[in-house]
């Protein structure tokens, strides 16, 4: 399954001058559904960190970032900050996911349903793999246990072969 979202690696600076032929570039790694999306957060997130809007600046590199290994489990610790109806507020979430895509679209949805926060007023400021043992919440600890199963219920026995199928049989069948 594909995510909604991808993360983007974008490095972009202020436009070269008289003054300062090499500026400093900046570098960001953003989660967004498309790379124009990516340059306008780059943009937004630059303009609260240096004096640099996007008339007056270039975008030297942006490069899609694919996970390593997208068919393992893996803990995800995300740092997020959120404005909220009342303030802005800081936050730290995990999520069991197998791509960090797939932890920060999970993350955004959980903001949405859990706090009603929009996409526009989450930032993600870190995304991390975190070691079992390094799990803080609750509800990720019960997930991790290597004993962990579950109960296959509602199993129907089905015949071999169509020449053993009856069509009515006197006792009910077993699903447990």
């Amino acid at each position: 399954m594909s995510s909604r979202l991808h993360e983007y690696q974008v490095i972009g600076r202020k436009l070269p001058t008289e003054k300062d032929q090499t500026p400093k570039l900046y570098r960001m790694r953003l989660f967004a559904p498309n790379e124009v999306v990516a340059k306008s957060r780059f943009w937004y997130f630059l303009k609260k960190v240096d004096k640099v809007k996007k008339a007056a600046g270039e975008i030297v590199a942006i490069n899609e970032i694919f996970e390593k290994k997208p068919t393992t489990v893996k803990n995800f610790g995300i740092w997020l900050r959120y404005d909220s109806r009342s303030g802005t507020h800081n936050m730290y979430k995990e999520y069991r996911e197998l791509t960090r895509n797939a932890a920060v679209a999970a993350c955004y949805q959980d903001m949405a349903s859990r706090h009603r926060a929009r996409f526009s007023n989450i930032h993600i400021i870190k995304v991390a793999t975190v070691k079992a043992a390094d799990v803080r919440r609750a509800y990720m600890t019960q997930i991790i246990d290597p004993k962990l199963k579950f109960p296959l219920a509602h199993r129907v026995g089905r015949p071999s072969s169509k020449r053993y199928a009856k069509t009515f049989v006197a006792a009910r069948p077993t699903t447990l």
